[in-house]
């Protein structure tokens, strides 16, 4: 054992760790004599030493919890701040060490005041001299010790919620990491951040769009709680922060009538930035959105229409209820409203004859692309699009390739096995366009696949 001892002396000194730690691996009793050699008068020794309890964390067991915690009062600096690191990544065990880690949240070397509010979060215990440690923290000098000190915090959850005052403070802090971690925090911290509203309403007009995002998704963490506040700033005069309270309503997804009402009314905004974020947010919001997006839809410009209508679309199956006014956008006079039409109506109307009957008389449009649109829509719907197969076929002769195309494309998926349509799709392999060919051949073994 003794030789050992001086061999195991030979590779911390040396600074062998990866040897080390493969001989813990195979005989966890040397655990016991790393440990002893934490007291070596020699520092390198000492300090890795301690280094190898952190790195094997919760392993390391009580024992290296206290003389780790001994460590703490070391002249060298050094060894001090490992061992903060170590009390931290042995995690739990270390709990009776919380007090005498807080109490070196002042020393004068910043790379230990940093462990200190890191290992405070890992070990995970919300002491009143934990909390009281980092609360000061926030205030320190140093930026990462500020935003160490904000994630502890946001560890500890709703046990910290007497240090939310002081993570609102820190949401001002002038540096944007620091400002993320604390609205980080506040959202970790839970059900008692009600009282933190305004804070991170305010925060919306942040610079930096990093910090924009965290709030956004705290306050949608938060919950209902924030709806009043948000709709309050609809109409504030920062975009910024327009766009801000839209986003967090659009997180929400709640279907409330005075939400979607507010939201409505900013498709119309001046901002096409502001329009497109209401659109998105009343996607997700679903099918309660959907009789709004429609009464927007029948007065809006060609701009604000395609907006809606790809809003709609996104909402899928549940917004059946717009077929009648798409079918109508599919006569609009401008092609790209037509377009946007003939695209949506695939993504609804499955169920719907008359939108299927709509796509039908759209393969005739004057525009190609229309067409091709209309096409590519059937061909989503699939098998209940079975009525309009003649209109198809008679599209396969169109004289644009991509209409043949999606066409041909659409037989095949439709998958009405006739030979009427088969003949057809065969008369295609032969088309002048490469990949009108290869779409006939696929659409003739979709279609045969299951005879």
């Amino acid at each position: 054992m003794v030789k050992l001892s001086a061999s195991l002396e030979q590779l911390l000194r040396d600074a062998r760790i990866d040897l080390v730690l493969s001989r813990i691996e195979k005989d966890s009793s040397i655990i016991e004599e790393v440990i002893k050699l934490v007291d070596s008068e020699i520092r390198s020794i000492r300090f890795n030493s301690i280094f190898i309890l952190g790195a094997i964390g919760e392993l390391a067991g009580q024992n290296a919890a206290l003389k780790v915690a001994e460590c703490l009062d070391d002249s060298d600096w050094s060894v001090c701040r490992e061992a903060a690191r170590t009390l931290g990544k042995i995690g739990l065990l270390t709990e009776s060490s919380i007090t005498k880690l807080s109490n070196l949240g002042s020393n004068d070397e910043v790379t230990i005041r940093i462990a200190v509010a890191s290992s405070l979060g890992q070990i995970g215990k919300a002491t009143n001299e934990a909390i009281k440690a980092l609360k000061q923290l926030l205030k320190d000098k140093n930026e990462e010790v500020r935003s160490e000190a904000a994630r502890s915090l946001g560890i500890f959850g709703t046990e910290a919620y007497e240090a939310i005052p002081d993570l609102m403070n820190s949401m001002k802090d002038p540096n944007w990491t620091v400002r993320t971690s604390a609205a980080q925090a506040i959202s970790n911290i839970g059900k008692g951040t009600i009282k933190a509203i305004p804070t991170l309403i305010n925060a919306l007009e942040d610079k930096d769009w990093r910090v924009r995002f965290r709030v956004v998704n705290t306050l949608s963490q938060i919950g209902e709680e924030t709806v009043p506040h948000l709709l309050n700033i609809l109409n504030h005069k920062s975009s910024i922060v327009r766009i801000g309270a839209i986003e967090s309503l659009g997180e929400l997804k709640l279907p409330k009538p005075e939400i979607i009402t507010a939201l409505s009314n900013k498709l119309i905004d001046k901002n096409s930035q502001i329009r497109g974020k209401a659109a998105d947010a009343l996607r997700s919001i679903g099918k309660p959105a959907v009789p709004a997006l429609i009464e927007v839809l029948k007065s809006a410009n060609k701009k604000i229409k395609i907006l809606i209508i790809t809003a709609i679309a996104g909402i899928g199956i549940d917004a059946q209820d717009s077929i009648p006014q798409i079918i109508t956008e599919l006569k609009d006079q401008k092609t790209s409203v037509r377009l946007e039409a003939a695209r949506t109506l695939g993504a609804i109307g499955k169920d719907s004859e008359d939108a299927i009957i709509a796509l039908s008389e759209a393969l005739n449009d004057e525009k190609s692309v229309i067409r091709k649109e209309a096409a590519l829509s059937l061909g989503k719907i699939g098998p209940n699009a079975i009525k309009v197969v003649p209109s198809l076929l008679k599209v396969l002769d169109d004289k644009k390739p991509d209409v043949r195309w999606r066409a041909s494309e659409a037989l095949g998926k439709i998958k009405l096995n006739t030979p009427e349509v088969i003949n057809a799709l065969e008369s295609m392999i032969h088309d002048e366009c490469d990949y009108v060919c290869e779409s006939a051949e696929v659409a003739i073994e979709n279609i045969k696949e299951n005879y």
